[in-house]
């Protein structure tokens, strides 16, 4: 996207390719409500290299349940950078629900 985004939310997952289609449902709905953000899935090897390029910008990542497991690893990589990180919803990433775990991402934020 060559649009320049003021905030960036992370979905990370194995590789990637799991959270790519509820990313772009996400962005749908961001640009239906008229938001100004990207949404961007990533693998979790990618994490920490994310926040040190994009820091400034990042408001939350969201894990794919797959996952679960490493939120306090990468929640300790996202700390000093004041960036939340939580796990997406099981029902909310099977059914693909993009305006939910959208929601779900800007509350995360606001906290």
């Amino acid at each position: 996207m060559h649009k320049e985004f003021m905030d960036k939310y992370i979905l990370a997952c194995a590789g990637g390719m799991s959270t790519s289609i509820l990313a772009r449902k996400m962005q749908n709905e961001a640009v239906t409500r008229g938001l100004n953000i990207e949404i961007e899935a990533i693998s979790e090897s990618n994490v920490k290299e994310e926040l040190n390029r994009n820091s400034d910008r990042i408001k939350a990542i969201l894990l794919g349940p797959q996952i679960r497991y490493i939120k306090q690893q990468v929640a300790n990589m996202a700390a000093p950078f004041n960036v939340p990180v939580d796990v997406i919803d099981m029902m909310d990433y099977g059914t693909v629900n993009g305006p939910k775990v959208l929601d779900h991402a800007l509350s995360l934020a606001n906290q």
